[in-house]
């Protein structure tokens, strides 16, 4: 006699099998489903009318075909459920409402007034009610989930340890979850840039992927087998605190020489003012322009950071050995100029074919990064779908 665990297991992994095939391939019918799953019609029928009924799914108009009936397509329902996607930075949270294919529906920047973990999550809670209720939000859509993309080592929803925020044993997920009364998850936030990868991006058609991201720190998040791997303590793809240089300058962990107090985008853009001698403040978009007018001092910085990147991608592609990585973060903003060298340095570092270095990033990147971690739960259900399906925050609910 089965289980009712075990009939309840065999249902999530049904509903995340159709799911994650839907995903892949776009609309097709139930006996096409049956078809590539290997499921039973009964199976599919049982799975795809629950999913209907919550609206998680939905049906497309008969194609034409042979005389009789006509097959019906199936597709995920992507406006019928929104989640809010949260990136966590020094003084600020940049924040999206997304439909659960990760497409910006609203955006806007909050201001945190100080990095304690109280005011960042009140900041959230304020933020995640302003999304909501914002007018270019669909009314009455549910808001199913929240994801924080924080900088940090982030263990099953608690932050383990944040240099940049003077974290350490912060349960910032459930911290919220409680403020809101809508299901939380956090991860770090390169882990969640690789997600949205995996989910919707360059990486979803790939089985292992590096996503490595050049911002204010460097990461390079690793996807195995289609899911992100977190290692032993959540602390894995911590790339930018290898050490570059043991005589180096102090990093933020407390070591000196890491890899990104030399190459982050705000090393890179602090080193150049120097070298320039600059006043004032100055930009990554400042030196970009001046490497576009033949600025020495900026081209050399971006070469020696792409070798020096690319070198250790390298490293990590002779232990993980990738399809491809995907490049994120604000330094993408320099272009060949930063990624022509890594490119060349992986090739010569790199034991076997280097796999395509590919940017592919913009403005929202981190917070749809976010907004992924609630949406990798509808397609994994690793929580359960009562809950995901559970009451959440409507527009028309919030005053």
């Amino acid at each position: 006699m089965k289980l009712k665990g075990d009939q309840q297991t065999a249902r999530a992994i049904n509903r995340r099998l159709i799911l994650n095939l839907l995903r892949r391939q776009g609309a097709i019918s139930r006996a096409e489903i049956a078809s590539v799953t290997g499921l039973s019609p009964a199976a599919v029928t049982f799975v795809v009318s629950e999913l209907l009924e919550e609206n998680i799914l939905v049906e497309g108009e008969a194609s034409l075909g042979a005389p009789g009936r006509r097959p019906i397509p199936i597709n995920i329902n992507y406006a019928g459920r929104l989640v809010a996607g949260l990136k966590l930075k020094v003084g600020g949270i940049d924040c999206v409402l997304t439909d659960l294919a990760t497409t910006p529906l609203v955006t806007k920047q909050v201001v945190v007034p100080d990095l304690s973990p109280q005011s960042t999550v009140e900041a959230c809670a304020s933020a995640v009610e302003e999304l909501v209720s914002d007018r270019r939000a669909p009314t009455g859509a549910q808001l199913s989930g929240i994801g924080i993309a924080v900088p940090g080592v982030i263990d099953n929803g608690v932050c383990r340890l944040s240099h940049r925020f003077n974290w350490a044993d912060v349960p910032i997920a459930a911290m919220l979850a409680e403020r809101v009364r809508v299901p939380v998850w956090a991860d770090d936030d390169t882990n969640a840039f690789a997600l949205a990868q995996q989910l919707f991006g360059l990486g979803r058609h790939h089985r292992t992927v590096g996503a490595l991201a050049i911002g204010a720190g460097i990461s390079c998040a690793v996807v195995i087998d289609g899911s992100v791997h977190h290692g032993a303590n959540g602390a894995a793809g911590k790339m930018g605190h290898s050490t570059y240089d043991p005589n180096g300058p102090p990093c933020e962990c407390g070591r000196r020489g890491c890899l990104q107090t030399f190459f982050s985008e705000p090393a890179l853009v602090r080193r150049w003012k120097e070298a320039r001698r600059l006043a004032g403040e100055v930009t990554r978009h400042d030196m970009l322009n001046a490497a576009k007018t033949g600025d020495r001092a900026a081209i050399d910085l971006l070469q020696e950071a792409g070798e020096g990147i690319g070198r250790y991608l390298g490293g990590f592609c002779n232990i993980i050995d990738p399809e491809v990585i995907v490049g994120g973060g604000e330094a993408v903003t320099f272009g060949d100029y930063l990624f022509g060298p890594m490119r060349d340095a992986l090739k010569r570092y790199a034991m076997w074919n280097p796999p395509p270095i590919t940017p592919d990033w913009a403005d929202d990147s981190w917070a749809r990064g976010a907004a992924a971690l609630a949406t990798q739960r509808l397609f994994d259900f690793e929580s359960s779908p009562g809950e995901i399906a559970g009451t959440g925050l409507q527009r028309s609910m919030v005053k």
